[in-house]
């Protein structure tokens, strides 16, 4: 086998990240990696599990890889490839399939191919084995780094396979993050994401168990201590589990910007019930008022799914205005779909698909209103944007720290600064522009 190296990810950040550290173990074991197209001995097709799509996103990926390279090794990995080892195993040419924990192992699975096996080879753990917690974060956006500090989840959302796919919640130590993000600052980049399954559930150690060794309070102050990155952002984290005390905190930080994702899933609470989430509307609702009281610059994101069993009309209008009354900027909008070996998909009041996807557009649109509105309420000032190093077709974008995007004609001086900007000028797709930025010395 060419030891070269494309890799393929789909789904959260956290994949992200974790490729990038599969990416570095096979570049220690002489692998030189390669961009998709360009042909490669190896791909590495990183899989998500949230949708029913996987199987066919799967399927395309593998077609894609045989055009380009016919004769390259392919290996699965991934969430999609622990719930369905066997059903990858039948793609044609697919060689090997790694789950859960497997996944980090690929040099040593990948050194026993000397050729291109006649069948897939297929290692996957029982789920329960999954305890163990492995460091990963992304690379190659020197400007933002997203750091894996926490993985699998113990809820038992009725709709979720992510428990199934990832296994029990264990995190990284405060220690071994701040080792961490020293090697990421070493790396020149100004921001870190934290990312995690269930991030707010921070601190069972890399194990896992009842337990809890540390706080994700006590990890974020730590952080917010640390000299050498500009910006930490806290990626998504369930309402119940960002308590007042970490808002609070994130109000007076230096170092933490004004930026929650906070998954919402209905603002229905017969269907938050439904779902077996651990909160009702009113406590989302307190979660979003302090936050605004406290910091009302501050952007606030939802992820919410419609076409749930049992919504009805009646129940799908309660959680349209619901979030048209609240205070927030922009929504993740997710169709629901049937998952094996949930509990959802044996629940009564199936909605058809067509009406699943009229309710979706009709979120999305919602959604756009509202991050118009966010942006209108900050035109006129001037807040600190971190550009990013992407050229597209002469132009380059960056954020704010309460997330509000800008777009300004691409200027090498300006990659990973943190430059004050304006916000004056918004188009109709909902960006910032300007002609000119001042550059500070």
């Amino acid at each position: 086998m060419e030891k070269t190296v494309a890799f393929h990810t789909l789904g959260c950040k956290l994949n992200f990240s974790e490729t990038s550290a599969i990416a570095k173990q096979l570049k220690d074991h002489g692998f030189a990696r390669k961009e998709f197209h360009e042909g490669a001995g190896l791909y590495v097709v990183n899989t998500c599990s949230v949708t029913e799509n996987a199987d066919k996103e799967c399927r395309k990926i593998v077609r894609d890889i045989l055009n380009v390279s016919p004769e390259a090794c392919i290996a699965i990995i991934g969430c999609y490839a622990q719930l369905k080892p066997q059903e990858i195993a039948q793609i044609e040419g697919v060689d090997l399939v790694l789950g859960a924990t497997e996944k980090f192992n690929i040099p040593a699975y990948i050194n026993q191919l000397s050729e291109k096996p006649s069948e897939a080879v297929v290692h996957s753990c029982e789920i329960e084995d999954a305890d163990s917690f492995v460091s990963a974060w992304s690379s190659g956006d020197r400007t933002r780094t997203f750091l894996k500090v926490q993985d699998g989840c113990d809820y038992t959302c009725s709709f979720c396979t992510i428990p199934l796919a990832r296994g029990k919640s264990r995190s990284d130590s405060v220690a071994n993050v701040l080792e961490n993000v020293k090697q990421i600052a070493a790396s020149g980049a100004k921001e870190v994401v934290l990312t995690g399954v269930n991030l707010g559930d921070f601190g069972k150690g890399l194990h896992g168990g009842k337990k809890r060794e540390e706080s994700f309070r006590e990890l974020i102050t730590a952080l917010d201590a640390f000299e050498g990155i500009e910006r930490f952002r806290i990626s998504s984290i369930e309402p119940n589990l960002l308590t007042n005390e970490v808002i609070h905190f994130v109000a007076q930080s230096k170092k933490f910007v004004p930026h929650f994702h906070i998954p919402l899933q209905s603002g229905s609470d017969n269907m938050l019930r439904a779902m077996r989430r651990r909160y009702m509307t009113d406590l989302y609702t307190d979660r979003v008022q302090t936050i605004k009281s406290l910091m009302p610059h501050c952007c606030i994101g939802v992820d919410v799914i419609v076409g749930f069993p049992g919504e009805t009309e009646e129940e799908f209008l309660k959680t349209y205005n619901y979030l048209n009354q609240l205070d927030i900027s922009y929504l993740h909008v997710f169709t629901y779909s049937e998952r094996d070996n949930t509990d959802a998909i044996a629940m009564p009041g199936v909605i058809p698909v067509n009406e699943r996807r009229k309710r979706n557009k009709m979120l999305r649109t919602l959604s756009l209103k509202k991050q118009r509105a966010f942006y209108t309420q900050h035109q006129g000032t001037t807040r600190t944007v971190l550009f990013e190093e992407e050229n597209r077709n002469g132009f380059m974008s960056g954020y704010t720290d309460n997330y509000i995007r800008v777009t300004v004609p691409f200027d090498t001086q300006l990659i990973n600064k943190l430059i004050p900007f304006e916000l004056s000028t918004l188009g109709s797709d909902n960006i910032f522009t300007s002609e000119t930025v001042a550059v500070m010395a």
